[in-house]
């Protein structure tokens, strides 16, 4: 039987290195666990933790992390190592943005609390690698988590968030003590779209609750691969221990079969409507223009759909600093990718910005400085290949209603 001793011990802090500290013990299939429910901002979580490894109980240590944050967080080059051309050429533009909006805001807090956020997790991996000990890294992937996040919201809801992206870039004031507070006791994703995932139920599953029984898998699956495990110390976010605990004593589904459930991308269901009535529409008005009014008319109609939405798709990416040529790519595809379901003019138009004016090393290391500031956007090419991209699809999405109404107002 699989038990769960909840304790939050008020021992001497010299003999019980978790004491004071919120935490759990769960022991199953003859290994104990601790988890260890940890404040992403204080320096107490921080000794809690390395005072914890330090006794030598524990053989393995897991903690709240993937490969991905962990390198970001161990490694200061990590974000400069980054291929922008690749990330565009995946459609990973928006995945990349959301984790600039999050480094800014864990900047923020840097430099108003003097603690990095997420040092607690940091510790807890150096400490095990210096030891020698077993390390698993438990949390899904980021990127996965946004995408299973985004994939079940509609398209209005996708559009505040990717707002609230840029305007987490930009924002430069302090983090609020109501929201310092929400997050000693919650999670980092959860503080960073908190907004969102407030206002969301579907928002708030895939980054809340979702993660309580994937990394309870984790724990369970890295268990069985660590041969001899048996003390195993978990370090996690306060906010994941109740959930954790109860997967990690109740949860009797393999946990492969878990992992693989919760990392699964559902396709989207069903035609995407909207772009297969925008094509209808467009390229009917255009049959229906030259057969009712001549080569006149129907070229007349084409040439204004071309016109609106890439002049204001190019103008878009002009206002962003864009290459010549990113202007031209802008222009030649903005007609065009519209009536592509899986394809945007602003990737296009970032694509030759980011190849023609491949960011260097400089541009990367000085990134999150410099937008923080309007004029930085323009100056840094990473920042401007995101504006490119941003406001080239702005501008062709105006395009795109500008044009389908003059064409209606021909047309009628």
């Amino acid at each position: 039987m699989n038990e769960i001793a909840a304790t939050q011990s008020s021992a001497d802090p010299l003999a019980d290195p978790l004491a004071g500290q919120p935490h759990q013990i769960v022991e199953r299939d003859g290994v104990r666990y601790t988890l260890l429910g940890t404040a992403h901002v204080s320096r107490s979580s921080v000794d809690a933790v390395r005072s914890a490894i330090a006794t030598g109980v524990y053989d393995t240590i897991a903690v709240e992390l993937d490969a991905g944050r962990l390198h970001a967080l161990t490694d200061p080059d990590a974000l400069a190592q980054l291929d922008l051309v690749k990330v565009i050429r995946q459609g990973k533009t928006h995945l990349f943005a959301a984790n600039l909006a999050l480094a800014a805001y864990q900047r923020r807090l840097a430099e108003q609390l003097g603690v990095e956020p997420g040092a607690e997790l940091k510790a807890a991996a150096m400490d095990a690698h210096e030891r020698d000990l077993t390390l698993h890294l438990i949390d899904r992937e980021v990127g996965l988590t946004f995408k299973r996040a985004l994939g079940r919201l509609g398209w209005w809801a996708r559009a505040k968030i990717s707002a609230g992206i840029m305007l987490a870039m930009f924002a430069d004031e302090k983090v609020g003590d109501e929201e310092i507070e929400k997050l000693k006791q919650g999670d980092l994703l959860e503080s960073s779209f908190g907004e969102f995932a407030s206002e969301s139920p579907a928002l708030y599953d895939s980054i809340i609750a979702e993660r309580d029984r994937y990394m309870a898998a984790r724990l369970r699956e890295s268990a069985t691969q660590a041969s001899g495990a048996r003390e195993v110390l978990a370090v996690i976010g306060a906010g994941h221990l109740q959930g954790m605990a109860r997967h990690l004593a109740q949860d009797d589904t393999a946990p492969a079969t878990v992992r693989n459930e919760l990392e699964f991308l559902p396709q989207k269901s069903g035609f995407p409507w909207f772009t297969i009535i925008l094509t209808a529409f467009v390229v009917g008005g255009f049959a229906f223009g030259f057969w009712q009014g001549g080569v006149d008319v129907g070229a007349d109609l084409v040439v204004q759909w071309v016109l609106a939405t890439g002049l204001l798709g190019a103008l878009g990416c002009a206002i962003a600093g864009g290459h010549p040529l990113s202007i031209l790519a802008a222009f030649v595809s903005s007609p065009l990718t519209p009536l592509h379901p899986a394809l945007a003019s602003g990737t296009v138009s970032a694509f030759v910005e980011a190849t023609l004016r491949k960011p260097t090393h400089a541009d990367f290391m000085a990134l999150r400085d410099d937008v923080q500031s309007v004029r930085g956007w323009w100056k840094n090419r990473v920042a401007r290949v995101l504006l490119n991209f941003f406001l080239t699809s702005l501008g062709t999405a105006i395009g795109v209603w500008t044009g389908g109404l003059r064409m209606l107002g021909k047309l009628i």
